[in-house]
């Protein structure tokens, strides 16, 4: 599923990267470059200015990370569903794991390349999406494969909500409640709450249950405990 067929890199592509780190941006622009030296690649650091440009200006493609504040990669992908549907997008994440892949692909992505592997794949991906298919990293493919097929996820954490997920992922990173909130512009009650129900869901007693139960299944991982600018 990985395997790039003779790209066409005269054609000119509209790209939108979303990222908000600009230093990752700067990386990824390097990488398409020498893939695409005719693409045209604009820019967003969130999924809401990713959202004002779209409503301005047509692209071929959107490239999105999944952790990002506020809007993160998941709700992007499904607002773009709703307001563009012909749109694809191809997930760009930290997230090594099939479970990352799987909630991208469920919500409307049609690509999922890890960041460790962007330099090898991204550009194979880009000219598969833009041709009408579909991409994932090939160290996923066998996994995501499988996990489709039996339509099954056998992690308890498979119940959780996009949002629930996210804030658990926080959490285990040892980010405070009021410091999510903050970076996830929702209130303190609010992640409380998603709290509360990631403890129902998962049959744990406590915070440190939680946590225990993160660091056992690798959530968390690359989420700092300091708070990024939003």
């Amino acid at each position: 599923m990985a395997q790039m067929t003779s790209p066409d890199n005269s054609k000119a592509l509209r790209l939108l990267l979303v990222d908000d780190h600009a230093i990752v941006r700067e990386g990824l622009k390097r990488v398409l470059a020498i893939g695409g030296p005719h693409w045209v690649i604009a820019e967003a650091s969130d999924g809401f200015k990713a959202q004002e440009q779209l409503r301005t200006q047509s692209v071929d493609l959107v490239i999105a990370d999944l952790s990002m504040p506020g809007m993160n990669g998941l709700e992007l992908i499904a607002r773009l569903q709703s307001s563009h549907p012909a749109l694809p997008v191809l997930v760009l994440s930290m997230h090594a794991e099939e479970q990352y892949a799987m909630r991208a692909f469920k919500a409307g992505a049609k690509g999922y390349v890890t960041k460790d592997t962007a330099a090898d794949e991204l550009v194979a991906a880009v000219h598969r999406l833009a041709a009408g298919g579909a991409y994932i990293s090939a160290s996923l493919s066998q996994s995501v494969v499988q996990m489709l097929g039996s339509g099954h996820q056998s992690a308890s954490h498979a119940k959780l909500s996009n949002r629930e997920m996210e804030v658990l992922q926080r959490i285990v990173a040892g980010q405070r409640l009021i410091d999510i909130a903050a970076v996830l512009h929702l209130s303190v009650k609010t992640i409380s709450t998603h709290k509360r129900h990631v403890q129902e869901k998962l049959q744990l007693p406590s915070t440190a249950a939680l946590i225990h139960y993160g660091m056992e299944h690798n959530l968390g991982r690359g989420l700092g405990g300091a708070v990024e600018p939003a």
